[in-house]
């Protein structure tokens, strides 16, 4: 019997085609069609269009040196500033500084501002005994001085019936609060008058708080 023999390029050509067969066959077939964003890291999801938005505006928002961060710290200060000043005038309770915020501040401002306090009209009346004093006239003299004391002696009595009181009446309002420093919040407030009082007084004289 005769055997035909086979061309050894035939051979070849079929081993050559048997090795790459399995290599195709593990070539993934399906690729994300989904676009990735240029500005998402390699090897994660394209993030979604508010997340991507939110992260351009806190790093647009991001000082990038030290002069610009002392720029933006000097802008929400006078920001900061600029509220306090209008809930001075205002009485809004959310931008007050820390030493008048509170109910029990509160409290203690509308009392003071609804009494009359004879401490109130002592730049007014030290004005006066001071003129007086500088005239060379020894009664005018002796006036001032006697009028220096009787302010001293009214301010001194009426602090601390209008202390007594406005203690007496935080304890019955605010039992279970802090009151530390409020009367003489209280009292500091009453040295002042009355339009010049910051904050401003949101109570008239003689109307209960």
């Amino acid at each position: 019997m005769r055997v035909e023999p086979v061309p050894l390029g035939f051979v070849f050509r079929s081993r050559a085609k048997e090795e790459k067969a399995p290599v195709a066959e593990k070539t993934p077939v399906s690729i994300s069609k989904q676009p990735r964003d240029p500005q998402a890291p390699k090897g994660r999801p394209t993030p979604k269009r508010s997340e991507a938005q939110s992260q351009r505006r806190s790093v647009a928002h991001t000082p990038t040196n030290r002069k610009e961060a002392a720029k933006r710290q000097r802008e929400e200060r006078r920001v900061q500033m600029e509220r306090q000043r209008q809930a001075l005038a205002s009485g809004d309770e959310r931008y007050l500084p820390a030493r008048d915020k509170g109910p029990v501040r509160k409290f203690a401002r509308d009392f003071i501002d609804s009494r009359f306090n004879i401490a109130e009209w002592f730049l007014p009346m030290a004005v006066v005994i001071l003129v007086l004093s500088m005239v060379r006239v020894g009664y005018l003299q002796n006036i001032a001085l006697l009028l220096w004391l009787v302010v001293i002696v009214l301010i001194v009595l009426d602090s601390i019936a209008s202390g007594l009181r406005l203690k007496k009446r935080l304890a019955e309002r605010f039992p279970d609060e802090s009151r530390k420093g409020a009367v003489a919040y209280g009292l500091m407030r009453s040295l002042q008058m009355r339009r010049l009082r910051l904050p401003k007084p949101q109570v008239k004289r003689g109307e209960r708080p």
